[in-house]
């Protein structure tokens, strides 16, 4: 039977046991009353494992790791912070295995903390804004710990949790996470108009959060019948739904619905999600399954790199000593997008960085692989578009080489020399 705790008297001593692993919802759906807590009375707890996401709280610092031994899938947001002097263990891992990780307990999850809404009439509550692992997390763990916040919309989901899933249930009333549309300049609108000219009438649009995506999905906004199948999604889906350019009508799977294991956005987003039958919060299972994926004609996916080298490997992870992105993702759905029939795969980033000091298209990569060459399509930044499906290294090089900023385009040249020559 759930048990109703008062969030202002919580004591987790009992729940969280000494050694446990802890599992929550990342990004926008971190229940925070109840990581708060873990983290004001972690020494009164003993020694804890938690496993986070993308993260846009301060809940977790580094010197928390006196007793919080922290493991997660990236720096995105402020998780980078974790990351620097190795207060947080990397798992690279695409999103789409977590769920299965978890399930097989290769990812511990003793103690679920899950953010959900208020019950419905059949006094179910749904997960709200963050999907993705966290219905498998609820269903494994020992203790499940709902915290059921009232300003969480009540979204349509593959899944929801009744009193019988639920152990301790947290009452509160707190603000949801919100991460605010990204400015959108002159760069990032010319990113958008070479990238739009991939997305036609009915493409399906897997896409990010951030100031490129949102030129991007601005700049459709005259097109038909767009449909939507991401890991995530922000404030941008209202405008185009709004504006009647999103309609999920050519889509062969979920007609007429959206798909999304993230809302990471504002209240407006949130508010837009509440019990709206067109839109459908999914696991990462679906949400990036490739049996899922492989059904999506015109799947469009849209993603970002910290670097590409001249062969087209990217890297999306690490940005010179700093984990500031992760595998996520991304290979899911540029394997997906590349191969889907009518559809295409855009890495899109503008092409220098620190004030046009270092060209983001380099020689060799300074960090890992997160995506293979052998998987990329369409890289595009502020100078246009390089399609390197189907293309030789050489001729690779030559495009990738071409949208470049030009301040780098001789030293590339130069650097490429041997590759030009030999081909490979």
């Amino acid at each position: 039977m759930v048990r109703e705790l008062d969030p202002a008297a919580l004591d987790l001593k009992g729940i969280v046991k000494p050694g446990d692993h802890v599992v929550w919802g990342q990004a926008t759906g971190e229940p925070q009353t109840l990581t708060e807590t873990l983290v004001r009375q972690r020494r009164e707890l003993g020694n804890v494992n938690v496993f986070i996401g993308s993260c846009f709280s301060r809940t977790l610092q580094p010197e928390h790791t006196d007793r919080i031994r922290i493991a997660g899938f990236g720096g995105i947001g402020n998780a980078s912070e974790l990351t620097k002097g190795g207060a947080m263990e990397i798992v690279p891992c695409h999103v789409g295995q977590i769920a299965r990780y978890i399930a097989d307990r290769r990812i511990g999850c003793d103690v679920a903390f899950v953010q959900v809404s208020p019950p419905d009439p059949d006094g179910r509550h749904s997960f709200g804004v963050i999907h993705d692992y966290i219905p498998t997390a609820a269903a494994v763990a020992r203790v499940v710990v709902a915290e059921m916040n009232d300003q969480v919309p009540w979204t349509l989901g593959s899944r929801s949790l009744g009193a019988d899933d639920i152990d301790f249930l947290v009452p509160t009333s707190r603000s949801v996470l919100e991460v605010k549309p990204a400015i959108v300049g002159d760069i990032e609108r010319t990113i958008a108009r070479h990238a739009s000219g991939f997305i036609g009438d009915g493409a399906v649009l897997q896409v990010g959060i951030g100031g490129i995506p949102d030129a991007i999905m601005q700049s459709i906004a005259d097109r038909k019948d767009l449909g939507l199948h991401s890991g995530m999604v922000g404030d941008a889906l209202v405008n185009l739904v709004e504006c009647g350019a999103l309609t999920n009508a050519c889509k062969p799977i979920d007609h007429g619905i959206s798909v999304a294991g993230a809302l990471i956005g504002t209240r407006r987003l949130y508010e837009f999600a509440h019990r709206n039958s067109s839109l459908m919060m999914r696991e990462s299972a679906y949400t990036h399954g490739e049996a899922i994926l492989a059904k999506l004609d015109r799947l469009i996916s849209i993603n970002s790199a910290i670097e590409v080298d001249l062969t087209g490997q990217v890297n999306a992870e690490v940005v010179g000593a700093s984990y500031v992105g992760a595998t996520g993702g991304q290979v899911d759905f540029v394997r997906a997008g590349h191969r889907s029939p009518g559809g295409r795969s855009i890495i899109a980033f503008a092409s220098t960085a620190k004030g046009d000091e270092i060209s983001r298209i380099c020689s060799r990569l300074s960090g890992p692989v997160t995506t293979a060459r052998s998987e990329v399509d369409v890289i595009v930044t502020e100078y246009g578009a390089a399609d390197l499906r189907s293309q030789p290294l050489r001729e690779r090089a030559r495009r990738l080489i071409e949208i470049a900023h030009p301040k780098f385009r001789e030293t590339l040249e130069r650097d490429a020399g041997e590759l030009l020559r030999r081909g490979y």
